[in-house]
């Protein structure tokens, strides 16, 4: 049971860094820069943040007892048009985040066993978020990346 609670306590403290460094990154955009792309296939900033958001509401909402891929989840749409504004990007980041935080705090050393789906492929409880954390991880550096192209050297 310490194991469990140690790893819960440990991604938490992961993601919460994960996420601390966006914010701090978000800080340093004007609003119009959020749209930003390096070329035209690639993803901007804003993209990013609502695939993430997509990600998180989908498979952290009742993910105890649902699929992780909601069937009001349109995952292809959240590489299309994004927010309008930066105000309207981070509420959605926030929303993400918490629903994400939200079901961290669900865990406990028993649910531990439980089997949940993504996809409807069963995953370990560790495995769903070894696998959330590797994704998270990977867009946030994208984005990372993104406003140190866009700021340069400042």
């Amino acid at each position: 049971m310490k194991l469990q609670t140690d790893y819960i306590n440990s991604l938490l403290f992961e993601c919460k860094r994960y996420k601390s460094l966006v914010d701090n990154t978000f800080m340093q955009l004007e609003a119009s820069e959020i749209h930003w792309k390096y070329d035209s296939s690639g993803n901007s900033i804003a993209i990013l943040v609502k695939h993430l958001s997509g990600n998180m509401l989908s498979r952290w909402t009742n993910f105890l007892m649902e699929d992780g891929e909601k069937k009001w989840r349109h995952r292809d749409s959240e590489f299309e048009a994004s927010y309008k504004t930066k105000k309207e990007m981070l509420v959605a980041w926030e929303r993400g985040w918490n629903c994400f935080f939200d079901a961290l705090k669900q865990l406990n050393p028993e649910n531990f066993e439980n089997k949940i789906k993504i996809r409807n492929e069963p995953h370990t409880l560790t495995q769903a978020l070894n696998r959330q954390l590797a994704h998270y991880s990977y867009h946030i550096g994208q984005i990372v990346l993104l406003v140190k192209t866009i700021k340069g050297e400042n």
